[in-house]
């Protein structure tokens, strides 16, 4: 595949180079997971981990076992996850990794509420992650 004007490979797929934004790699994964804080729900676990780069952007991995269903239903749930971190309706501190773990009812919330219910659970989730951080910051 080579590069088009628009940044875009021929295909569609991105270019290593522009999936910023993602954690990639198993040391990454592992170091939110070891240091960062959870935060659980019944359908999503949130993992938030300051890496101390403010000027960075945040990063998110997913995580969705073959618990939750099939090839097919798990792929669902991450690009549902995938869009509702991309649509801005809430945003992770600049310099912050975080790890989203799909449960298994994660797949009925999909099924029942689509790209919405998914939003808001993980809405909620940053949202207690966020109060955490700023009740440490008061306590300091």
């Amino acid at each position: 595949m080579r590069p088009t004007a628009t940044g875009l490979a021929v295909g569609g797929r991105l270019r290593p180079s522009q999936r910023r934004g993602r954690l990639s790699r198993s040391a990454d994964f592992d170091r939110v997971f070891r240091n960062g804080r959870s935060q659980a729900g019944r359908e999503l676990v949130l993992y938030v981990f300051p890496r101390g780069e403010e000027q960075g952007e945040a990063r998110v991995g997913l995580s969705v076992s073959r618990k939750v269903g099939s090839a097919v239903e798990r792929n669902r749930v991450k690009r549902l996850l995938r869009e509702a971190f991309a649509s801005g309706a809430f945003e992770l501190p600049p310099g912050t990794d975080a790890v989203v773990v799909a449960r298994p009812d994660a797949k009925a919330l999909a099924e029942r509420e689509g790209l919405a219910g998914i939003a808001r659970v993980l809405g909620e989730l940053v949202a207690r992650a966020s109060g955490c951080d700023e009740a440490e910051r008061v306590a300091e």
